[in-house]
């Protein structure tokens, strides 16, 4: 699958780190499309398609912090996991959380990978290279088609 192809769902409240991703995605020179959600409310309706937000089309990999305001990211990954059209989304949970239970507690929701910032690369270069091999190598889940 060609880099281009796929959406970059990124849901940070953190301007300074989303920054950091896309400077580090221009500089790896990563011309995928990213669409920011600053917390979990607005990723569900970008996902979906409803509180006023366009959706985003298929095939996508998202980005999770876990601490946002009005719904944090576990709460994100339970809503993902419990709606039919949203439940083969690929996610990886991207924080400052380095604790056990945070990394279980995700790991229990079916994410593709939990990435403390930390371990990101100061510029979130290692995080751009992880997403670069990630999507040429890994086939995602089909395309929905209208119904």
């Amino acid at each position: 699958m060609e880099d281009t192809a796929i959406t970059l769902l990124l849901v940070d409240d953190d301007d300074v780190d989303v920054e950091a991703v896309q400077r580090a995605l221009k500089h790896a020179r990563i011309a995928n499309p990213v669409v920011r959600a600053r917390d979990g409310v607005e990723a569900l309706d970008i996902l979906r398609g409803t509180g006023g937000q366009e959706q985003i089309t298929s095939p996508y990999l998202i980005l999770l912090d876990l601490q946002m305001p009005r719904m944090n990211g576990f709460q994100v990954l339970e809503q993902i996991r419990e709606d039919e059209r949203l439940r083969t989304s690929v996610v990886f949970v991207l924080t400052t959380s380095q604790a056990e239970r945070d990394r279980l507690k995700a790991y229990e929701q079916h994410v593709a990978g939990y990435i403390a910032k930390s371990n990101a690369g100061a510029d979130f270069s290692n995080l751009v290279e992880m997403l670069r091999m990630y999507w040429r190598i890994v086939e995602f889940p089909p395309v929905e088609t209208a119904v």
